[in-house]
């Protein structure tokens, strides 16, 4: 899995915050990492993105990929779910 981390020039600490970053993604997403490619996009879909607002940074990119982690699963579940029932079929 790569994972990218772009900011603007407003932001401190763009390498440390970067790495933050993909240590929490990794971590949000690790059981997927065999099924997501660049940009938080599953095989044969469209990207998922999340945004999520709070009071620091950290927050915000725990709450994001919190939201991402759970997107991904909901997505996979149906996906899953649907598969069984084509098959029960």
């Amino acid at each position: 899995m790569q994972i990218e981390v772009s900011t603007d020039s407003n932001i401190e600490g763009r390498e440390k915050l970067a790495a933050h970053v993909k240590g929490v993604v990794e971590s949000a997403s690790n059981r997927f990492s065999d099924r997501i490619t660049m940009e938080a996009r599953l095989q044969g879909r469209q990207p998922t993105v999340v945004t999520h607002q709070a009071t620091t940074l950290d927050q915000a990119v725990d709450g994001a990929a919190g939201k991402l982690k759970r997107s991904v699963e909901r997505t996979l579940d149906r996906e899953s779910t649907l598969k069984g029932l084509r098959d029960h079929r």
